[in-house]
């Protein structure tokens, strides 16, 4: 079960999806405090935190920890996705509601994808799709 990132968790995955590439805390940290100060063991904690909820791997480096992605950034959005519809009793009514707020860009974007999934292509999943310990 996924649920919404806090603050820090959001900040941490954010920087592993984009760089495409394990990280230590030590990385991570510094990066953060190009735009606001943050502690290494907050951090540290807070990676942790995301290893024992299964959104990142981890393996020793030396003395330090290097954490990866578990999945990519579109898999656990689809899962909150997948969530936030099974809170409604009409998903018809709910998949409507979401397609009239979406931009033509969006709807666009939803149309090739369903016509992907209707061609029997395979998902856009990144390559940290393949499970726990995945490496781009």
């Amino acid at each position: 079960m996924a649920r919404k990132l806090g603050e820090l968790e959001a900040e941490i995955m954010d920087r592993l999806w984009g760089w495409g590439r394990p990280a230590t805390v030590r990385e991570v940290v510094d990066d953060l405090n190009l735009h606001r100060p943050v502690a290494y063991t907050t951090v540290l904690t807070v990676a942790d935190i995301l290893h024992t909820k299964g959104l990142l791997s981890r393996e020793k480096s030396g003395r330090a920890w290097v954490y990866a992605p578990t999945r990519s950034r579109e898999s656990y959005t689809a899962e909150l996705m997948r969530e936030a519809l099974g809170g409604t009793p009409d998903t018809p009514a709910a998949l409507a509601r979401f397609v009239e707020q979406i931009s033509p860009a969006e709807l666009a974007a939803l149309r090739a994808a369903l016509a992907g999934l209707a061609d029997g292509g395979p998902g856009t999943d990144g390559p940290a799709d393949g499970g726990a310990g995945a490496r781009p």
